[in-house]
């Protein structure tokens, strides 16, 4: 799931080298979080987030053959 989120969110930014995902695992939850540069967190986001809707729909699509929780968390550093 980590690889698939930052495939994503490289594909979104325009600087893809800050991109970064970090992986915590809680039991049956997988949290990732996803870390952009300040300038490309609106382009993450989206207009009324959209796009971290999208974003978030896609990779609990993609875990849904798991019998993990993931939540996606975007982070403002």
């Amino acid at each position: 799931m980590k690889e698939l989120l930052e495939v994503i969110a490289k594909a979104l930014v325009d600087d893809p080298s800050s991109v970064v995902v970090n992986e915590e695992d809680r039991g049956s939850t997988l949290v990732l979080k996803l870390h952009v540069a300040g300038d490309d967190m609106g382009k993450v986001i989206g207009k009324q987030g959209r796009i971290a809707k999208a974003i978030r729909s896609v990779v609990k699509a993609a875990a849904s053959k798991t019998d993990k929780k993931i939540i996606v968390d975007i982070v403002d550093d």
